[in-house]
Formats: structure tokens, C-alpha cells, sequence
């Protein structure tokens, strides 16, 4: 079953994110394909880190965290997240924010947000997030993921 459930839900197209924190001095963060609008009043988000993760107890532990939205030419810096281990932050160019989180260089769009709830799901967590800053830019097109590979979209 999980792998027809993986090559059925591999047909809905997703986009890329990598949320992050600072864990006292040290930016933490892991990629994310979970990711979801949730609610417009009052604005919340959702994501869904594993219950394996090493760095959403990180975290989870700052109360915060941003959701930087990948543009088509971060499939590295995805790549870079995705792994485990190691510092993912050595040689990336990031800054901190007001709120206390790590924001990407060249993301096509940072959400900050304030934890709001966790729920235990399966495997994974769901964390739904209290937006408190949008930032976007309009000069790039997303990174997609679709069918187990990254895919690049046009938009008119």
C-alpha cells in the first residue's frame, strides 16, 4: 500500500519550502514539501515535519519558525535541507529576521510564523503556524516537485 499511496499522491504537484529557526546562535532547518495555506482569518499555515526529524524539536523549542518558499534554481539548496546531518547553513547565505528566524537568500517568498498548535499524525506532526510577516518576490517562478522529481512550471 505505501508504495501505490506514494505514486498516487506524486501526481498532486507541490511546492518546495525549507523552514527555518535560530536555535540561539545557530540557524536550523530542514526541507519541507508539507506545506499548506490554512486559514485566511485568522492567517495560519500548516506543515507537516517528521516525526524522525532532528531539526523541527529545534525547532519547536524557539516557538517560531519561517517558511522559506524555494525558487526553481534552489533544487541544491532543497538537496542541501533534505539531508541529515551536517551543517546545511555552511556557505548559504542567509540573514536573520526581527522575528527571530533564519530567512534564505534568493527565496521566492518567506512566511514567519509563531507555533500556534502541534498535532501528532502518523508519522509526521502537523504544526499549524500563526503568520506574523509575508515577504515575497515576483521576479522568479517557484521550485515544483511532481512524480519524485522537481519540475519547472510556466505561468502567465
Amino acid at each position: 500500500m505505501s508504495d501505490r499511496f506514494r505514486d498516487v499522491l506524486g501526481r498532486f504537484a507541490s511546492g518546495v519550502t525549507v523552514v527555518t529557526s535560530i536555535d540561539g546562535d545557530a540557524p536550523v532547518g530542514f526541507a519541507c514539501q508539507s506545506f499548506a495555506s490554512l486559514s485566511l482569518d485568522p492567517p495560519l499555515v500548516m506543515l507537516c515535519p517528521s516525526r524522525a526529524s532532528t531539526s523541527w524539536p529545534r525547532i519547536e523549542a524557539t516557538g517560531r519558525f519561517a517558511v522559506n518558499v524555494l525558487a526553481e534554481d534552489q533544487r541544491d539548496v532543497c538537496a542541501r535541507f533534505a539531508a541529515s546531518g551536517g551543517d546545511k547553513f555552511a556557505g548559504l547565505p542567509w540573514t536573520a529576521s526581527a522575528h527571530g528566524t533564519a530567512h534564505l537568500a534568493g527565496a521566492l517568498a518567506t512566511i514567519d510564523c509563531s507555533i500556534a498548535d502541534v498535532h501528532p499524525a502518523g508519522d509526521h506532526l502537523i504544526v499549524v503556524g500563526a503568520v506574523r510577516e509575508l515577504r515575497d518576490r515576483r521576479d522568479r517562478l517557484p521550485l515544483l516537485y511532481y512524480r519524485g522529481a522537481y519540475a519547472a512550471g510556466t505561468f502567465g
